[in-house]
């Protein structure tokens, strides 16, 4: 009687757990769904939002779709989602727009990087995605591919040469 009693007792719990395993996957599942954090028809919105569906693609140099990506190749086909021609290299990317001060980044905005040690020579993109603390963007990184990183990152801060706009 006892044997019974205690495998009742187990087998209303183990019953009990799975029901509020059920409840938090439920739960996630509408966090998920809400992942879009940018609302509006807005084009900068629409460039953000198709540049991180890239979200976790590798890098592949001269790559443009979801297989495999560069910096340039992100920022070109979101900026091609929304019917704006723009340059495909970060070189031509660079003079196109116009600068704007650091200060005065938006959403949506260009920052430019020079990653290669004691050069200044420009060879690294992102499209800005927040402002609000600090300034996060989104790029092809080529040791972990499309991820978002914030200027506040030291590698980041000192490699940092310029921000245009582009609209």
């Amino acid at each position: 009687m006892r044997y019974f009693v205690l495998l009742l007792v187990i087998s209303i719990g183990l019953t009990s757990c799975k029901s509020k395993k059920t409840a938090k996957v439920v739960t996630k599942k509408r966090t998920t769904s809400s992942k879009r954090v940018l609302k509006g028809a807005s084009p900068i919105y629409k460039i953000i939002n198709h540049a991180k569906s890239f979200e976790g693609t590798r890098y592949k140099y001269g790559g443009t779709t979801k297989q495999g990506i560069d910096c340039s190749g992100l920022v070109y086909v979101s900026f091609q989602k929304v019917n704006i021609p723009i340059p495909r290299t970060t070189r031509d990317l660079s003079k196109h727009g116009r600068w704007i001060d650091i200060k005065k980044v938006e959403k949506g905005d260009l920052l430019f990087f020079a990653t290669k040690k004691k050069s200044r020579t420009i060879t690294h993109v992102g499209i800005v995605t927040s402002t609000k603390n600090n300034i996060e963007f989104i790029h092809a990184s080529s040791s972990k591919g499309v991820i978002t990183s914030s200027l506040s990152e030291r590698y980041w801060y000192f490699s940092f040469v310029q921000a245009r706009r582009l609209m």
